[in-house]
């Protein structure tokens, strides 16, 4: 394979900044592939998605190959996954519905930057079944039901998991395109649920005191123009934090860098780009020596809180690098599939050498 150009953002992140913080990412991966939050923790099958994403914008593709392999290794047959693990038990066997779904935006994301189409085929069934359950848990005005337990699912449909499962659906058509197996019914499901978060909030359980409620429908694509920038202007002042960051809940003094970086990525896809570099700068006081990064700050008293340094902090991290110095082939993943995009143009797909 040819060297990997890592992502670098002038003045804030250098390239060599970037790998350290996705090698920081790595150390924490467990032998079976899973990435915890942080070495000791709990795995969930979202972050750890976003985690391997990370990894493979950093070039450190045997490790996101083994991320992706550890989600098909612990895929129940229904297409879902447990809410978390520990140690390789499952500590919590209920499904999160959009913890689910995000495999889809992992995948693509990794055909995206790789153009490995024999790995993607291998884990094409993976996505297929998970996004099949996904859509088996849409309800009849086009919301999708955020828990599942066993075959038990609760009416309850959420903004932010919701938005995340647009996206992820998008993401799972694009690479139907590429791999040659169209379904026409997961632009239907896609479609609905669109219009359901454009036009239906009453659909969903109100959340509004955390930022992610907030900015979600804009970064997963359902929001974007004039609807996108309204809704980011409605609430900027009750969500940033002077140079620092961004709430991660409207009432407490707290900043989170993970959000900060969400948010980052949305101001990037409705080109509001020097928004999105300093925000990005804003958030550097949460990065320690080795490369990872604090979870948040309570700036009332200047504590670090939690007291804990998340892989899925510094995955954000890498992945609004990349976005912001359009770096590597998917450093639009959170850009190129909103409702009005353009469809990609195809990926240049290569099979791998191995």
């Amino acid at each position: 394979m040819p060297p990997v150009e890592l992502p670098s953002v002038p003045s804030v992140l250098t390239r060599r900044q970037c790998l350290q913080t996705a090698q920081s990412i790595a150390a924490d991966q467990e032998p079976s592939g899973a990435i915890p939050w942080f070495s000791g923790g709990h795995t969930d099958p979202w972050d750890h998605v976003e985690s391997a994403m990370a990894l493979t914008v950093a070039g450190l593709r045997d490790e996101a190959v083994a991320a992706y392999t550890w989600s098909a290794r612990t895929q129940r047959p229904d297409g879902s996954w447990p809410m978390q693990f520990r140690d390789g038990e499952i500590e919590n066997a209920a499904t999160d519905v959009n913890f689910c779904a995000y495999i889809a935006t992992g995948l693509w994301h990794y055909l995206a930057t790789t153009g490995d189409t024999a790995f993607a085929s291998e884990m094409w069934p993976v996505v297929r079944a998970a996004i099949d359950l996904v859509i088996d848990c849409q309800g009849e005005q086009g919301e999708i039901y955020w828990l599942r337990d066993g075959t038990d699912i609760l009416p309850e449909a959420l903004v932010t998991g919701s938005a995340s499962m647009y996206h992820s659906l998008g993401a799972a058509l694009e690479s139907a395109r590429c791999l040659g197996d169209p379904h026409p019914e997961w632009e239907v499901a896609r479609t609905r649920l669109g219009t359901a978060l454009q036009e239906h909030p009453e659909l969903f359980t109100a959340k509004d005191r955390y930022s992610m409620d907030w900015y979600y429908p804009v970064l997963g694509g359902a929001l974007r123009g004039p609807a996108g920038r309204a809704r980011i202007a409605e609430r900027w002042d009750t969500f940033v934090v002077g140079n620092i960051g961004i709430r991660c809940v409207s009432d407490r003094p707290w900043v989170t860098g993970a959000e900060t970086c969400e948010l980052v990525l949305s101001l990037d896809a409705l080109g509001d780009r020097d928004r999105a570099h300093q925000l990005f700068a804003n958030m550097q006081h949460l990065r320690e020596t080795d490369g990872s990064y604090w979870t948040g700050l309570v700036y009332a008293d200047g504590k670090r809180w939690p007291v804990e340094r998340t892989t899925w902090t510094g995955a954000a991290v890498i992945l609004a690098a990349d976005a912001l110095s359009r770096t590597t082939p998917g450093n639009g993943i959170f850009r190129d599939l909103a409702a009005d995009a353009v469809p990609a143009r195809p990926v240049p797909l290569r099979v791998s050498s191995g």
